[in-house]
């Protein structure tokens, strides 16, 4: 929650700051752009890394360095600098990518989707609250670098907190034990001993990992990624892929596109955004109850939510009043945050848990190429009509259930694939 509320209150008036500092279009833009190539390459990196050496570490080096990034926002007083206090932020703001590997190594492969919701939706408050804050400190003197400064010390704050966490194996297994005498099941008993054997094992590599040499260290990265980009999850991927861009296919050019269909002004698309956003958090919370009636299937949960992703989609696309919009957009919240949070799910139960760190920053790039590629195929499909860039994406999402049908097998049978390095 702290994470996202410090960065969306500064990310909103990072254009307007640049801007003041005598920066042109262009020359934000690319700043922009180099921010996303290197989050784009480096969350592949920093994820292995967090395998190798252990989350705890990791943890405190992305939040300390991003931390470092906000201060120096704090400083910018010309273009150069504010371009240099990106770079540490677009390396290593990977804070949250490692926080769900070990919540996946804290929890039962049974009960991870249910508290992946719980972790979205209290990054998603955050993300709602943040803005509102910031909007009001800028109308102060020298706003920005008072916000920019204030987001540095939460960042600082979470350092602190991380590193409070009751990290012994000690501890961890007295919480297991305590969550087994409150009537768990032998299978969840046996899910949370599984959990607790292999941390305890991954712990003592992570803690002599971490005393290896830098170029020990890289080697082993890139063999780990080697061994994930030889592996048999290119499926999965395509998968995260084509939704991701799907899905920023709809919301691209929203208000644009609700201004020219339907005469809508932006302020109402901004509630409407809001709203969607406010539904996501509630759809975050659901995610226990869901999983329970799916009976802890997270492929169909993914099927049925990509389904109606896609069907939500195609009625925005084709609505002829404002009130059809309004009622796809209700829904898609609930249907993408429940989407993305099982094809995490999907990711770490077919490829393992031991290399959790790696999957989910191999996710987070391809979330990242989605990014950059929606934009482009936006701007594209919009030439040809306001609802262009939305029936692309239904087209895409099409080709996702499809993928996932033809493979039903391999996610149903939730065995591990085996890496080339394994």
């Amino acid at each position: 929650f702290q994470d996202l509320f410090g960065v969306s209150m500064v990310v909103p008036l990072m254009n307007l700051h640049i801007k003041s500092l005598g920066a042109s279009h262009t020359v934000a833009g690319i700043i922009g752009s180099l921010y996303g190539i290197m989050q784009l390459f480096s969350s592949t990196f920093v994820g292995c890394w967090s395998d190798i050496v252990g989350r705890r570490y990791s943890l405190l080096a992305c939040i300390l360095l991003s931390a470092l990034g906000y201060f120096l926002l704090g400083t910018s007083t010309t273009v150069f600098l504010f371009a240099i206090s990106r770079v540490p932020v677009g390396i290593f703001k990977h804070t949250l990518s490692i926080s769900k590997a070990l919540l996946s190594d804290l929890v039962s492969e049974r009960d991870r989707p249910l508290v992946m919701g719980r972790f979205n939706a209290a990054s998603s408050v955050g993300f709602i609250l943040g803005p509102v804050v910031g909007g009001y400190l800028t109308e102060l003197e020298d706003g920005f670098y008072q916000t920019a400064f204030i987001c540095a010390s939460i960042f600082l704050l979470n350092a602190g907190l991380v590193w409070m966490l009751p990290w012994s194996e000690e501890n961890t297994g007295n919480r297991e034990h305590q969550q087994g005498s409150k009537g768990t099941d032998s299978f969840s008993a046996k899910a949370n001993h599984d959990v607790h054997s292999k941390s305890a094992s991954n712990g003592a590599v992570a803690s002599d990992s971490l005393f290896q040499s830098p170029w020990v260290q890289v080697t082993t990265v890139l063999k780990r990624i080697k061994g994930i980009a030889c592996s048999d999850l290119w499926d999965i991927f395509l998968v995260r892929l084509l939704m991701s861009v799907a899905i920023l296919l709809y919301y691209s050019n929203f208000s644009l596109a609700l201004d020219e269909r339907f005469g809508v002004k932006p302020l109402f698309a901004g509630y409407l955004m809001s709203y969607s956003s406010a539904l996501g958090v509630l759809a975050g919370c659901l995610l226990g109850p869901i999983t329970r009636l799916y009976q802890y299937n997270t492929y169909r949960i993914l099927l049925h939510s990509s389904t109606l992703t896609c069907t939500l989609i195609l009625l925005y696309a084709s609505a002829l009043s404002i009130w059809m919009v309004i009622l796809s957009s209700t829904f898609l919240a609930f249907s993408t945050t429940i989407g993305r949070t099982c094809i995490m799910d999907l990711e770490l139960t077919i490829g393992g848990n031991e290399a959790s760190g790696t999957l989910l920053g191999v996710g987070q790039s391809v979330t990242s190429v989605g990014r950059i590629v929606a934009p482009l195929l936006s701007g594209i499909a919009q030439e040809f009509s306001p609802s262009g860039p939305p029936s692309l994406g239904v087209g895409l999402a099409l080709i996702a259930i499809l993928i996932m049908n033809a493979n039903k097998q391999k996610y149903c049978s939730r065995g591990n694939v085996k890496l080339k390095n394994q």
